[in-house]
């Protein structure tokens, strides 16, 4: 068969924990760094794809398209994400690994992920990368974050949700083929739908809202931003750490996690 049953592929995950949680802190968080950045550029290809785009519709529909392919290179790579990362709640259900070793394996990639995001950031912002349509794409990503700041905390916790059952159905779906193209396709289009519905993902916006903080540091893109009208009043170091990465990385738990014990209960759980 050119694919895995559902219960072949939450074995294969749940057997894989182990390995995942085991691993050296180092290469842990160097593969953490890796997907960071990975999802970080992805945000800044769709960014820089849609910055002119006043149809809404259309602009997340391009974004929707390319923005999966962040995932698919973290797959391809073996690098560590964050989200997809909540399903080792599947091996902790499974006894494949420790409460403790799950606990450490999401610590050291979230702090990975937030650094390998930063670093991009940072180097979109200061090479002039944001200098596009004469700082256009600058003025977009300055108020792309403010209005993630100001994205109240049960709406981020929501659109986290939603976000992580996306992500995680996606990294398994992947995990379901038996080919190179299968498991390309099974990443993306779960991926695409998040995207284009506007749900929210706490690495993406490790990027999003950072690229922006430093971006009104800059004055010329600071002016532009302004001259368009951006309410800049939410964005804030506090808004961007607790006002929206606390609700929407909870989301994504609650998403990923929720799932693993859905489909754990509906094909592995057993007397």
């Amino acid at each position: 068969m050119s694919y895995l049953s559902p219960k072949e592929f939450l074995e294969r995950y749940a057997a894989g924990g182990t390995a995942k949680t085991q691993r050296a802190a180092g290469e842990l968080l160097a593969l953490a760094v890796l997907a960071g950045a990975l999802i970080a550029l992805g945000c800044a290809a769709t960014s820089t794809a849609v910055h002119g785009l006043e149809n809404v519709g259309l602009a997340r529909t391009v974004s929707g398209l390319l923005f999966p392919f962040g995932l698919c290179m973290v797959l391809v790579t073996g690098a560590e994400l964050f989200t997809g990362n909540s399903l080792l709640v599947l091996s902790l259900l499974e006894k494949k690994c420790t409460l403790p070793g799950l606990l450490r394996n999401w610590g050291i990639v979230y702090l990975g992920n937030f650094l390998g995001a930063l670093l991009a950031a940072a180097g979109c912002v200061w090479f002039g990368q944001l200098d596009y349509s004469a700082g256009g794409l600058a003025a977009y990503t300055i108020r792309l974050a403010a209005g993630k700041c100001a994205l109240p905390f049960l709406n981020g916790l929501g659109l986290g949700i939603f976000c992580n059952v996306l992500v995680c159905l996606g990294v398994l779906l992947a995990l379901s083929a038996q080919d190179g193209a299968g498991r390309l396709m099974g990443a993306f289009l779960p991926v695409c739908y998040f995207v284009i519905c506007g749900f929210e993902h706490c690495v993406a916006n490790m990027y999003y809202i950072a690229a922006g903080l430093l971006a009104v540091r800059n004055p010329q893109y600071l002016q532009l931003a302004q001259e368009a009208g951006t309410d800049l009043s939410a964005l804030t170091v506090g808004n961007f750490l607790l006002g929206n990465l606390l609700p929407v990385t909870l989301g994504n738990i609650l998403g990923g996690a929720g799932l693993a014990v859905l489909l754990w209960y509906a094909h592995l759980e057993k007397d």
